[in-house]
C-alpha cells in the first residue's frame, strides 16, 4: 500500500482541480521507471482510467493506481509534498530504497 500525507493530499487535490480532473473518481499514477543518477526513478502524473493488471489503493481520500512491476519497488512508501526552501516538490519515502540520490527523484534498491 501507498500512504499520502495531509500536505501531499492538499497539494494533489488543488493540482488535480487545476488539470481537470476529479479527485474523487480520477487517480494518482505512481510508477518507477529507469533512471536517474540512482538508477531507478519515480513518476507521478494524474489518470483517468486504471488497468486490469493495476493496483488500486486509496488513502488519505487520494485514489491511486501503480501498475504491477512498479508495486513492488512501491510497498510502503509515503507520498509526502515539500514546500520549504530547500525546494518544492513531492517526496517520495521509500522504506525499500536503499540508496537515494542527491535531489531525491531516484534511487536503487
Amino acid at each position: 500500500m501507498i500512504k499520502v500525507s495531509e500536505t501531499a493530499k492538499q497539494r494533489v487535490m488543488a493540482l488535480m482541480a487545476e488539470g481537470g480532473f476529479d479527485a474523487s473518481k480520477d487517480y494518482v499514477r505512481v510508477g518507477v521507471k529507469s533512471g536517474g543518477c540512482s538508477g531507478l526513478s519515480y513518476e507521478l502524473d494524474f489518470d483517468k482510467k486504471t488497468t486490469e493488471t493495476d493496483k488500486i489503493f486509496e488513502d488519505n481520500a487520494v485514489r491511486i493506481v501503480v501498475d504491477k512491476k512498479s508495486f513492488l519497488y512501491l510497498v510502503g512508501t509515503v507520498l509526502e509534498y515539500s514546500g520549504g526552501l530547500n525546494g518544492k516538490g513531492f517526496v517520495f519515502n521509500n522504506p525499500n530504497a536503499q540508496r537515494t540520490c542527491g535531489c531525491g527523484e531516484s534511487f536503487s534498491l
